[in-house]
């Protein structure tokens, strides 16, 4: 049975591609017909439409960028969503709510189908090396079953229990994430404008135990200047909301998390949503110089 991988963005289309190049049988599906072309070069199969991913695959992945998305794919709140999903395994690997999760879960399950909830950790770069962290919950058999699919794209996989609490969990890592890199562009935003050296500045730090990998491909992109994307500004400010929100429901404070989530929403009104998140530094320099 073929494998279906819907949604190639970002980070779907490196994922992707490290799976058809591990040998699985692939079908494949995206919204912007040209991302699917670096896949059918290496051998997957190009649907026309995700209803035919369905009928191809039994396993379907999902890699999409919000709850809308995945809806409209799988034809949720029509007659085509059973059609779709049932005898079939959701394998929903994008970042939503814990809240739309659940309910998703549900809704295929009640149409004969299975689902499993794989958020990963990771930007383009360890989606690209096939190293990416993937978080689990569901069916413990479901979930037995889909986790080798998973490793051709991720270096390491964790059983995180039921639905949503895989999501819980990168909402969790996440909440890390947004507050390292923001902690670490803001130091570098008072060294630099002290005048030191930005080199020196950058082996201290990566010579001391707070150096990491996320540290050193996140600090090369200050020095440089190089907002190209590996997780974009949009994207995170999406995450913020996510995790503030889950936050809030629970009666949960998360000061750090909220002055972050205000810079990023000053990087994408600056017009930096589609950089990468190192482009904060933009919105903290912004506000030194007094330009917001």
């Amino acid at each position: 049975m073929e494998a279906g991988f819907i949604g190639l963005g970002v980070m779907g289309q490196p994922m992707a591609l490290n799976l058809a190049r591990s040998g699985a049988e692939l079908v494949v599906w995206n919204r912007t017909a040209a991302a699917c072309e670096p896949l059918r070069a290496v051998g997957a199969a190009v649907a026309a439409e995700p209803a035919e991913v369905f009928r191809r695959a039994r396993t379907v992945i999902l890699m999409l960028a919000d709850g809308a998305a995945v809806d409209a794919v799988l034809g949720r709140g029509t007659a085509d969503f059973a059609a779709n999903v049932a005898g079939h395994t959701v394998v929903h690997m994008g970042t939503t709510s814990p809240e739309y999760s659940r309910a998703l879960e549900a809704d295929v399950r009640s149409a004969g189908g299975r689902y499993v909830e794989a958020p990963v950790s990771g930007s383009r770069g360890p989606a690209q090396a096939g190293q990416l962290v993937a978080m689990l919950a569901g069916d413990d058999a479901a979930v037995r079953e889909v986790r080798p699919l998973l490793a051709p794209m991720c270096g390491d996989s964790y059983l995180c229990g039921a639905v949503p609490d895989a999501l819980l969990m990168k909402l969790s890592v996440n909440l890390f994430l947004i507050t390292m890199v923001t902690g670490l562009t803001e130091a570098f935003h008072f060294a630099d404008r002290h005048g030191l050296d930005r080199e020196r500045f950058l082996a201290v730090l990566d010579a001391g135990p707070m150096a990491s990998t996320v540290s050193r491909a996140k600090a090369a992109k200050l020095a440089e200047r190089d907002f190209a994307v590996q997780a974009a500004i949009s994207d995170v400010l999406k995450n913020n909301r996510l995790i503030a929100d889950e936050a809030r429901q629970s009666g949960l404070a998360s000061p750090l998390l909220d002055a972050c989530h205000a810079l990023y929403a000053e990087a994408e009104a600056l017009g930096h949503g589609r950089e990468d998140m190192a482009a904060v530094l933009q919105a903290i320099e912004a506000r030194t110089d007094g330009r917001t």
